[in-house]
């Protein structure tokens, strides 16, 4: 482990009226880049002593593959990153983890979010073949967050989880917002490729942007709550149930996905009553799956919703639903134009009670 930080003092002048008289005060302190190399043994231990070694502000640099045995715990207010999507924190064979690596407040099981991380630059693999019982592989519990340029591979559960819940099921009593996950290919997942778990209200207003997702047990995108997020840009394909599915939307923004070969529903979404939400600019293919709706809102939870649908392009196979609007037992109004449909057996199909206009 190595530590670079700069000196805490310099001379300065303390006044030019009193000419002459000189200070020595302390210097902010700077933040320090601090340097871990795996070796394939006793890993977990370096990593996380080198992570407790750290203050505020510092940046953890990885090198290497790591073997970790326990799961790392990622302290908040710090940066960590590989050297390239090279470095690899990898699950060590039957060590069946409830996460490879997880910000602090998930693991200490506190009932409050954890302070902004940012990791980035590395390849986390959960071995999912030597680790059947094994838990999700990055698991987020913090606000403010950033992870980007990653590959995420082989978990056994979800391949990024964010949720509001501790491991040991304590939620948290506030908020956890304005986060990022961006430029991260998520393959071979045995749940979902990314999960939004929010039992509660707190897990909003995060960006999903530029992703790769692909080969997940179950959907390739997953929100309990997508309440202000921004689901945008990403290519989901070969996932073995939706490719975005999408609870309670709330000012939200699904737009200018590329979805292709899922198994129940390309795109699949719930709409709450207050904000309306924009559905916008996908691409749904289906090529060699076997799901028949491509676009599908079930119902409204509660109020009016409001919901704007434009510019899709959907292609099947010769059959099914391109897109179908469904209320539930609550009004639903979508605005539903110059969307693009072809190869399924129904165009659009209109639930009872559902309004349907083309805008102004």
């Amino acid at each position: 482990m190595t530590r670079h930080r700069r000196g805490i003092s310099v001379l300065i002048a303390s006044s030019l009226l009193a000419a002459g008289a000189y200070a020595l005060v302390p210097e902010a302190a700077q933040a320090a880049r601090i340097t871990s190399t795996c070796t394939g043994s006793g890993d977990s231990a370096r990593l996380q002593t080198a992570i407790n070694s750290s203050t505020s502000g510092d940046e953890i640099v990885i090198s290497g593959t790591c073997l970790l045995t326990t799961p790392l715990s990622l302290k908040g207010n710090r940066t960590y990153r590989g050297d390239s999507r090279a470095t690899t924190l990898k699950m060590a064979n039957g060590v069946n983890l409830p996460a490879l690596v997880a910000t602090d407040g998930y693991l200490a099981n506190t009932s409050y979010t954890g302070e902004p991380v940012t990791i980035r630059d590395l390849t986390l693999d959960g071995n999912r073949g030597a680790n059947p019982s094994a838990g999700s592989t990055l698991v987020v519990r913090s606000w403010l967050t950033t992870v980007e340029n990653l590959t995420v591979q082989n978990s056994t559960g979800n391949g990024i989880l964010v949720t509001n819940t501790s491991r040991g099921g304590t939620a948290i009593s506030n908020s956890q917002v304005n986060g990022t996950i961006r430029n991260v290919f998520v393959t071979s997942s045995g749940a979902n490729g990314i999960y939004i778990e929010d039992s509660g209200g707190g897990v909003t207003d995060w960006n999903l942007l530029e992703n790769w997702i692909a080969d997940s047990g179950q959907s390739g995108i997953k929100t309990q709550n997508a309440a202000g997020w921004v689901i945008e840009r990403n290519h989901v394909y070969g996932n073995g149930a939706a490719g975005i599915h999408a609870n309670r939307l709330f000012a939200t923004s699904i737009s200018d996905n590329y979805i292709e070969d899922f198994v129940s529903n390309g795109i699949s979404v719930t709409v709450q009553g207050d904000a309306a939400s924009t559905i916008a600019g996908n691409k749904v293919f289906q090529f060699k799956g076997t799901g028949t709706t491509f676009l599908v809102v079930n119902q409204v939870n509660y109020g009016s919703g409001q919901l704007v649908v434009t510019g899709n392009t959907v292609r099947g196979k010769g059959t099914g639903t391109g897109l179908s609007y469904q209320r539930g037992s609550y009004p639903l109004t979508v605005t539903s134009s110059g969307n693009n449909v072809s190869g399924v057996t129904t165009a659009r199909l209109v639930g009872s009670g559902v309004v349907v206009n083309s805008g102004v």
